[in-house]
């Protein structure tokens, strides 16, 4: 199999166990229900991953990679203020938490706990992958203090940090509690943590 072969097939197992994760965690799916799914003999998984650690990291690498575009659709190419693509995201991300389907969950929220005590490789590449969309929503905040839309927010770092763990937080306690109200209430907070008027 030459190298493109290879590669596309590793990449078919990651899109395959995405779902699969998502709804289930980490520690819970053997190696066989994923490859099952995905149609890949077991014996070959360990020609594209080392480990089923190593397979953990290049699975939370790829969902960071495609969060990255996701942030940057609406951070940065939707139109609109800085401010209203930044509450297009926290709308964005409210609507996906709050849907049945497991595909567009955070997974940050269904590994964070359970691997970071696993597995030093994939609690750096969370780390690596929250920094990132961290800074992400730190540089639109930025971008919303030059263009007036966000002029009262005096810090755009401390406050991107505020917002992705509130999000996170309310996230987590969507799951707990299996209900819209901590997201709705993440929402609302937000416009108070960015000085913006309430929403509808």
């Amino acid at each position: 199999m030459n190298a493109a072969a290879a590669a596309d097939v590793r990449q078919h197992i990651l899109d395959t166990a995405m779902p699969i994760l998502l709804g289930k965690g980490f520690s819970a799916v053997g190696l066989n229900e994923i490859l099952a799914a995905a149609g890949v003999p077991k014996g070959s998984f360990y020609h594209y991953f080392g480990s089923k650690e190593a397979f953990g990291e290049a699975l939370l690498n790829a969902y960071f990679a495609e969060y990255a575009e996701r942030l940057d659709d609406l951070l940065v190419r939707q139109p609109g203020t800085a401010a209203e693509r930044l509450l297009c995201y926290c709308e964005h991300w409210r609507t996906t938490q709050c849907a049945d389907d497991p595909v567009g969950k955070c997974l940050a929220v269904k590994l964070g706990a359970e691997v970071s005590d696993l597995s030093e490789a994939m609690r750096a590449a969370l780390r690596l992958g929250t920094d990132t969309a961290i800074s992400r929503i730190a540089a639109c905040i930025e971008e919303g203090r030059a263009d007036g839309s966000l002029a009262n927010v005096n810090d755009a770092a401390t406050a991107a940090v505020t917002l992705y763990e509130l999000w996170l937080g309310a996230t987590l306690l969507e799951k707990i509690r299996r209900d819209r109200k901590p997201l709705d209430a993440a929402m609302a907070t937000t416009r108070i943590l960015l000085n913006l008027p309430p929403g509808n």
